[in-house]
């Protein structure tokens, strides 16, 4: 019988435990395992680098989420990354959206760049960039969508035809979106990957990262270097994560839905300069969302009028708006890229994006509306003179 994503996030790899029938998968807080003979291990688990019964659950949950066949997890969001640049060699070259999360950009340039690993930055929203970047010696495109910051959608679909044509592989960083509410690899892409440190975990308290493909080949040389380079998640942090993807579909609901409301806010509000949401119809790509999203996700970026001076003081006087980097938890989060989260992209180049000294980024809780509402709105009082008003 196929089942809906709710139902898949409580049950998909999780059957009641063999022995006691518990229902919840139980920690396997182990690192080795009696074997019952040389060279026979019970299920084939031999060592919990390699494999282990609470991070298998995991890895099957999510995959199944993302309507795949594979499901591998790492140690953090970063972790996973790395391990997806072992599918190339010295003297390969990477197409990557222009607007990425900091760290990313900071993994490209300053590590994969020792390694003969070439990397491309384009604004993969515009598909002739794309088809114009793109060449033999391009041989994986790195996608995010909604990118961080600036929440600009690439047309996944669209981007897979181009770089198959190419012969590339497609990775999608999923992180904003979570398989609630977009699914890459339905569109083409042959990896999709998360920090599930943001909304698959859901509770601000893990870090990790997982990725999925329906690639038996990529499945294969994937499980190879998560054994061989290690960078594991404990089994703690896997059942933590499998805990908050129970909740998942409800959760990002809930976050949507305050996002919308937000967003419609900031956008009437005189000391805002911009809103960028995708649920929004001012979005340049809300057609687009519309399309290939079931949902436009938790994240908002909006500028105040003024600069780098009206943003400090606004992120520093919101009261459930917690002062801080990461997002996806069911608190309420902001902060200011140019000097938090996209601080290692050079300030020329941040501007050259579009990531203003008076951005600043919002990851939007399941609490009360009204309350965040209020929250925003005197902390925008006390940020914003009437002068720029």
């Amino acid at each position: 019988m196929k089942y809906n994503l709710e139902t898949l996030a409580i049950h998909a790899g999780q059957d009641p435990e063999a022995m006691t029938g518990a229902v919840t998968v139980p920690i396997f807080q182990t690192s080795t395992y009696a074997q019952e003979a040389l060279g026979q291990p019970r299920l084939g688990y031999e060592y919990s680098r390699t494999n282990n019964p609470t991070r298998q659950a995991y890895e099957q949950c999510l995959a199944a989420l993302e309507g795949a066949r594979h499901g591998i997890a790492f140690a953090s969001g970063m972790a996973t990354t790395n391990n997806c640049m072992y599918l190339l060699q010295s003297g390969d070259e990477v197409l990557c959206s222009d607007d990425v999360y900091g760290g990313t950009f900071r993994f490209f340039t300053k590590v994969m760049s020792k390694f003969g690993i070439k990397v491309h930055f384009v604004n993969t929203s515009d598909l002739s960039q794309v088809e114009k970047s793109l060449h033999p010696g391009i041989k994986l495109v790195w996608l995010e969508s909604p990118t961080n910051p600036l929440l600009k959608l690439t047309d996944i679909r669209a981007v897979c035809k181009l770089a198959k044509a190419n012969g590339s592989l497609v990775v999608v960083d999923n992180t904003f979106m979570s398989p609630a509410f977009q699914r890459p690899l339905e569109l083409g892409a042959d990896i999709v990957m998360h920090s599930a440190t943001k909304y698959l975990g859901g509770h601000s308290d893990l870090v990790g990262g997982i990725m999925a493909t329906n690639s038996d080949e990529i499945n294969e040389t994937m499980r190879f270097h998560q054994n061989a380079v290690g960078a594991i998640p404990g089994p703690f942090d896997c059942w933590l994560a499998l805990r908050g993807l129970k909740t998942l579909a409800v959760r990002m609901q809930a976050h949507a839905r305050n996002a919308q409301a937000l967003a419609e806010f900031l956008e009437s509000h005189p000391a805002v300069r911009q809103v960028i949401y995708p649920g929004l119809a001012s979005h340049p790509q809300h057609a687009l969302a519309r399309t290939q999203m079931q949902g436009f996700g938790g994240m908002i970026s909006f500028e105040v009028k003024g600069g780098l001076q009206e943003a400090k003081t606004l992120v520093e006087s919101t009261k459930l708006f917690l002062l801080a980097e990461s997002l996806g938890g069911v608190e309420s989060l902001i902060e200011v890229p140019a000097t938090m989260t996209h601080a290692s992209i050079p300030r020329e180049r941040r501007l050259e994006m579009g990531i203003a000294d008076g951005l600043i980024r919002i990851s939007v809780g399941i609490e009360n509306f009204e309350d965040l509402k209020a929250d925003l709105e005197q902390a925008l009082a006390r940020a914003v003179s009437k002068t720029f008003v």
